[in-house]
């Protein structure tokens, strides 16, 4: 068995396959590289005449098409139409591709650090990666990429698009970008950078309360993660009142690691996740014990923790960006309601992925199984229902994997689908921006009353994370607001000649809708 390695706007988005800049990460949760390049499939019961009408429509490209076309673009193009027709995470990895995946797992790539996908020909951002290019520019979640320098990128496809994003390091490019609620067109001018992937940071929010943030699962998450703590511990005369652990926007990563943070807070030899396929490969179960997150023969990291952490009180963050990985180890502390979790429905990636190398340098990326949180839950489709919903007004435009075209489902939920496709609402174009938006949501934007966010989330000029604060909150004294506009409505400020009173936001007191 070889090592296995993880990674709404409306429901006509097509073809979203997440990448990272530089590196082909994103959200895969396992990667199995396989040991042999090939398998002993049986190869009876060929269907003869789609394999003969496949083959009369390659003869009529090759001596009709209106230029020549060589052999190996048609087969390369044939089998990417076999895979991506599948599920979204499926894919054909041409050397380069491939050589990426295989050596870009290890936290350092290149590039600028934005995760992308593809909405109806548009370029869209999915997420800018903390302290990179992209990240300290202003790019922001939902932004539509449209011209790198003077290309446009309308109806480019990814593999191109990427080609004009990546660069050598200290390079220059301008990226033009349409927003939501922006009138004009805004210009971006980045310098590609190699990106060393900050995974995990830390710090103290008050005497006796941590955040922990985990941006990415790569080879060193876990050992940097219990630094960390250990940090943190230190820092508080070795006792914590409260640890919160931040998986927002955190795309996934490698699948042990993932192991590794949930055992971490987890008794020993809990069920972190079990996956469910076809064959017996696809059929495996991971536990909170070193055999299972260690790599080789390497002393355990996870003991160097202090015995408190089992049982530190403990609020997890997540959000539509929130996937594969993060989902693992949310649904796990979740399952054993080790920690509340926190914020907005998951991305739902729940999906496994195989790589089978092909022999030529090459490779398929095949989903092959679905995994499954201890207590038996799908993720597929659905993500990680936080038990307390926190929104920080800005994600109103999240895309998640039951968005995506073609992507797996289980059977209950192809049975609400069905009940639900006769009354979908209808739809209608929002000019200004690709794709369509359903018509009650814009409806609805017209009636409300506008909210300033921006406003809600700072105090005394200094950026406010709303949403961390609602969870320092709760490990301080059980209460939350839902949303800035939930505390702007319930907050009756007192005046003080004329004007409002300063009121701190880490002191709501109005319980979020559970």
């Amino acid at each position: 068995m070889s090592n296995p390695q993880s990674s709404n706007l409306n429901a006509k988005i097509k073809g979203i396959s997440l990448v990272t800049l530089g590196a082909v990460l994103g959200v895969t949760l396992s990667l199995h590289f396989a040991a042999k390049a090939e398998r002993q499939h049986s190869m009876l019961n060929l269907p003869v005449e789609d394999v003969r009408a496949l083959s009369e429509v390659f003869g009529r490209i090759k001596s009709d098409y209106v230029e020549e076309v060589e052999d190996k673009r048609l087969i390369k193009e044939a089998i990417n139409g076999m895979l991506q027709g599948l599920d979204p995470h499926s894919s054909y990895l041409d050397q380069d591709a491939y050589k990426e995946m295989t050596t870009n797992t290890m936290g350092t790539f290149g590039g600028l650090g934005i995760e992308i996908g593809s909405e109806e020909g548009v370029i869209k951002v999915v997420s800018p990666i903390d302290d990179t290019p992209a990240y300290r520019a202003g790019i922001k979640a939902g932004d539509y990429i449209v011209k790198v320098d003077e290309t446009s990128l309308r109806g480019m496809n990814m593999t191109e698009a990427l080609k004009r994003l990546r660069g050598e390091p200290g390079t220059s490019v301008t990226i033009t970008v349409l927003r939501r609620g922006e009138a004009k067109e805004l210009i971006f001018n980045l310098k590609r950078a190699k990106i060393e992937l900050q995974s995990v940071k830390s710090r103290q929010l008050e005497a006796g309360y941590a955040v922990v943030r985990v941006a990415q699962f790569e080879a060193q998450t876990a050992e940097k993660m219990v630094r960390a703590i250990n940090d943190a511990y230190k820092l508080n005369g070795g006792s914590l009142k409260g640890l919160i652990l931040d998986l927002r926007n955190d795309p996934g990563g490698l699948l042990d690691a993932s192991v590794a943070v949930s055992a971490a807070f987890l008794p020993k030899d809990k069920l972190v996740v079990y996956t469910e396929g076809r064959v017996d490969d696809a059929k495996m179960k991971w536990y909170a014990k070193k055999e299972n997150y260690l790599r080789g023969k390497r002393d355990d990291f996870l003991k160097n923790l202090p015995a408190a952490v089992k049982n530190v009180p403990m609020v997890v963050l997540v959000n539509g960006g929130s996937a594969s990985a993060s989902e693992i180890v949310a649904g796990a502390l979740q399952d054993y309601k080790r920690a509340t979790v926190m914020g907005t429905q998951s991305f739902g990636k729940g999906s496994v992925q195989t790589i089978m190398p092909l022999g030529n340098s090459t490779a398929i990326k095949l989903t092959t199984a679905r995994y499954y949180t201890p207590n038996g839950r799908s993720i597929q489709a659905k993500g990680i229902e936080p038990d307390v919903k926190v929104d920080d007004g800005f994600q109103r435009y999240a895309t998640r994997e039951a968005d995506l075209d073609h992507r797996l489902t289980n059977d209950e939920e192809k049975k609400a689908n069905e009940a639900l496709k006769a009354k979908l609402p209808v739809k209608e174009t929002k000019p200004g921006l690709p794709g369509e938006v359903d018509a009650q949501v814009i409806d609805k934007e017209k009636d409300e009353k506008p909210v300033d966010y921006k406003a809600i989330n700072a105090q005394d000029g200094k950026p406010i994370d709303f949403v961390l604060q609602q969870a320092l909150n709760k490990l301080k004294n059980g209460t939350v607001y839902a949303s800035p506009k939930a505390w702007l409505a319930a907050t009756q400020l007192p005046t003080v000649a004329g004007k409002p009173a300063p009121v701190s936001v880490s002191k709501a007191a109005t319980p979020a809708t559970r």
